[in-house]
């Protein structure tokens, strides 16, 4: 029998690529449409509720307890599993490497200490729920986030601009693969615990590694520069945004990477897109394609 997917903030990054997922493994896919939809009355006959919904950084405190609250009722009600999308934010800066499922949740930002809480009322909501812990996301499309509104900006005139220490490790996540694993235990969610907490290991990979990656798929050589922090320490008093980028700077500043024993146990043989590949099918925006020739695509090699 066909199962059904409830995928809320479809039309976000991670939405969009777990209904593709879902749909490509044969799941019915229903997009919830927070404008005209019921969340309750779409909830109903779905086995999972899929929680994209990601309010911007400066609503966190005020929307995310309440529609997570709203998750859980009816996830409770109707006895869907909830996936999450879970991050790093939860981490401290002094939180040793690798990340696990066990390691402490000893942020103390505003940003990590929401997130903290969010994840704590399902743990202890009796609500069926996996969550899957990934590091940046890495997009097939220019979707807003860190990878190509910052790093990948310039990349046209040659300019690969790193945030951070390009020296230490960072985890990131390729949205295609991190889907494809939110299916897998979507699939194997009766054999799970109630909360299922597992990082998604992806790729680790310094600023410098990642540049050197992009230098050899790009047509042109990429330089590594990096990102000045100065504008937006001047715009905190008038921009809101401002303050919580700066609040998770510190992520970029932190040697991390996530442990793949938890994910390798659950999903054995999962089978990871090369990371050339991955980089080549996020930069081969046409915004960018364009930038660099027109009439050629940027490929990955060998």
């Amino acid at each position: 029998m066909t199962q059904t997917a409830l995928i809320l903030g479809a039309t976000g990054r991670f939405g969009r690529n777990a209904a593709e997922q879902f749909a490509a493994a044969g799941w019915a896919v229903r997009e919830f449409d927070r404008s005209r939809d019921d969340l309750m009355a779409s909830a109903r006959g779905a086995d999972v509720i899929v929680n994209g919904w990601n309010p911007a950084y400066t609503d966190w405190a005020e929307q995310v307890p309440e529609l997570h609250a709203r998750v859980i009722k009816a996830a409770r009600q109707t006895g869907a599993t909830v996936i999450l999308p879970g991050n790093v934010y939860v981490f401290g800066p002094d939180s040793p490497a690798p990340w696990t499922a066990a390691s402490d949740h000893g942020a103390k930002n505003p940003l990590g200490c929401i997130r903290i809480q969010m994840e704590e009322a399902y743990r202890q909501s009796g609500v069926r729920t996996i969550l899957l812990r990934g590091g940046d996301f890495i997009d097939t499309q220019n979707s807003g986030n860190w990878f190509d509104k910052v790093l990948i900006k310039s990349l046209a005139r040659g300019r690969f601009t790193y945030p951070g220490n390009p020296d230490i490790p960072h985890a990131w996540a390729y949205l295609p693969d991190y889907c494809r694993a939110i299916v897998q235990l979507a699939e194997r969610r009766e054999t799970l615990p109630a909360f299922t907490d597992i990082p998604f290991p992806g790729y680790t990979m310094t600023g410098r590694e990642m540049a050197e990656i992009l230098d050899r798929i790009s047509p042109g050589p990429v330089r590594l520069g990096m990102m000045s922090w100065l504008p937006l320490i001047l715009a905190q008093p008038f921009w809101r945004l401002a303050g919580c980028l700066l609040e998770m700077r510190y992520v970029w500043n932190t040697p991390h990477w996530l442990d793949r024993a938890d994910f390798d146990r659950v999903l054995p043989g999962f089978q990871t897109t090369p990371v050339r590949e991955a980089l080549a099918s996020a930069v081969s925006l046409p915004s960018i394609e364009q930038q660099i020739n027109p009439n050629q695509t940027v490929t990955a090699g060998s």
